[in-house]
């Protein structure tokens, strides 16, 4: 189930909740079996909703709380 909505989401732009509170926001490249993601244009996302830019990053399966789709 949860493959299918990120192979949907690929190319697309995920928010992604992170353990510690960290938001992250960017267009999902590619995800492997361990719920990896490689992002690019990442940004972070504060709770006063400006964001850092983070360029390309590659986030952790086990770090990820959440993975919100784009809306369809």
């Amino acid at each position: 189930m949860a493959v299918k909505v990120l192979d949907e989401s690929l190319g697309k732009v995920v928010l992604i909740k992170l353990k510690g509170g960290k938001v992250i926001r960017g267009v999902l490249q590619g995800f492997d079996q361990h719920m990896n993601l490689s992002l690019e244009r990442a940004e972070e996302v504060n709770e006063d909703g400006k964001s850092n830019s983070l360029g390309t990053l590659i986030v952790r399966g086990d770090n990820i709380i959440m993975i919100s789709p784009p809306p369809s």
